[in-house]
């Protein structure tokens, strides 16, 4: 329960590949909320081996602060996935990020080998049509949008605000949002287009994503500010929960009533302020 209440603050999820030394080093000072190590595509078929001892010595190195710690091990019916589930025992991990899941039996095909939670990539027409399923299962702790590969499976070519993708987005988030877990928005490839990038977090964040993938240093700042409550945010919602009295009161020209108050309490617990309601008070 602890470690979904940590998930549920992560804005950034920074993807550094498993087999650069100078970037895992470079993550440490990084202000990313997750860091995920990545041993899949990030990493070229003949490098996943040594990829798999510089990963590892850098997780077992720790990243600094109280970021989260992440593995993408590669998929189900890979060459490397036996390989890399062999790593798993003694890392001081705090998720496993599995790619292609596109049913329930893809987190079953690993026997209960892992140790701590899943996060489940969902990149896939299939995947989005199971995706309630997935994110309905126990080992799994939230969802990750493969945004490339599932624009790819769709044979979309996304639209400047990823037109094309916007059903299958909508539908991860209701899955994970029907199983009161977080639901990830995927990257933007657009290295040097800041405008694209700040366009991707709003609308993720409109659609309901708790925070954002990277696959950049340089696009935190960006994703921390617009996954993050602002000021003004914050003010009203301290000023909300105090005026509540039970039912439907008026606050400030708008009708108000308890499941605003929930809603209010919420963003106050991303920003640290209160509490994370319990799941059974989200509904």
């Amino acid at each position: 329960m602890a470690m979904t209440v940590r998930l549920q603050h992560v804005r950034s999820a920074l993807f550094v590949p498993g087999g650069r030394q100078g970037a895992l080093d470079k993550a440490a000072g990084l202000a990313a909320d997750m860091i995920v190590v990545d041993l899949e595509d990030a990493v070229a078929p003949d490098a996943k081996r040594d990829a798999r001892a510089i990963a590892a010595g850098a997780i077992r190195a720790g990243f600094g602060g109280d970021k989260l710690i992440a593995l993408r091990i590669n998929g189900v019916g890979t060459d490397w996935q036996h390989g890399d589930l062999a790593l798993l025992a003694d890392l001081p991990l705090d998720y496993v990020v599995l790619p292609k899941v596109e049913a329930p039996a893809t987190v079953d095909a690993l026997n209960g080998r892992l140790a701590v939670p899943l996060l489940a990539m969902i990149e896939t027409a299939a995947a989005v049509y199971e995706a309630r399923a997935i994110a309905a299962m126990e080992p799994v702790a939230g969802l990750l949008a493969g945004t490339n590969d599932l624009a790819l499976d769709l044979g979309v070519q996304a639209g400047p605000n990823r037109e094309g993708l916007e059903m299958a987005l909508q539908q991860i988030v209701l899955a994970g949002a029907a199983a009161k877990k977080p639901v990830f928005d995927g990257v933007c490839n657009r290295l040097d287009d800041a405008e694209m990038l700040e366009r991707q977090c709003r609308q993720g964040r409109a659609y309901g994503f708790a925070g954002k993938t990277l696959i950049h240093p340089a696009q935190i700042d960006t994703t921390n500010r617009l996954f993050a409550p602002d000021e003004a945010a914050l003010e009203r919602a301290a000023a909300l929960i105090a005026a509540a009295q039970g039912g439907a009161v008026r606050f400030r020209g708008e009708m108000i009533e308890d499941l605003h108050v929930v809603e209010a309490t919420k963003l106050l617990a991303r920003a640290g302020q209160a509490p994370m309601p319990h799941a059974d008070d989200q509904r």
